[in-house]
């Protein structure tokens, strides 16, 4: 009698934690979540600087004309790119205070204006506002050899400091970035 009592809540048991734990989950991002981060090796727990961001795909699309020059761009997809930098920093030549930020930025030919916010979580850039501008700087735009699909972002260490590269389709834009220790 003892058994078959058992056996009966355990059929219970499980009868019920089925529904509660069953779950239809949504199919998986077109443009999915990403994080770069310097450094970059993961056995390293003490970074300086982090970005989050989604990767668009061209898929058979121009960079132009889903980042047009001239234009406030999320930099990513769905969500705009957020970059957190750990230590007092200079990017492009200009101080930033340890911190997260929004990240935009405005394509142009042979340029790209980056600029850091401090409006966070916003989506895309339908409610960018430029009165929450911690800093915008220039960056060298250039063309890689090889063709990228999904945007994608980098840390490149370079002469003392690191280079944020940012490349999609043959576009390649670096943002200088060094640390104060």
């Amino acid at each position: 009698m003892k058994n078959v009592l058992t056996l009966t809540l355990l059929i219970c048991a499980f009868a019920f934690t089925g529904d509660v734990i069953a779950q239809d989950f949504s199919g998986m991002d077109k443009s999915p979540m990403d994080m770069a981060s310097y450094p970059s090796d993961y056995k390293i727990s003490d970074k300086a600087v982090r970005v989050i961001y989604s990767r668009p795909q061209l898929k058979g699309r121009a960079v132009a004309d889903l980042a047009p020059a001239g234009k406030v761009w999320r930099t990513g997809a769905n969500e705009a790119a957020e970059i957190t930098f750990y230590k007092g920093a200079t990017i492009g030549g200009k101080k930033i205070d340890a911190g997260t930020y929004s990240l935009f930025t405005i394509p142009g030919e042979g340029e790209w204006t980056i600029i850091l916010n401090k409006n966070l979580n916003q989506w895309g850039s339908y409610f960018y506002k430029d009165s929450g501008d911690v800093v915008r700087v220039q960056a060298k735009a250039s063309q890689g050899a090889d063709s990228l699909e999904a945007f994608s972002m980098t840390f490149k260490e370079v002469d003392g400091g690191v280079h944020l590269v940012m490349g999609w389709g043959t576009d390649r834009v670096a943002v200088p970035i060094t640390f104060v220790m």
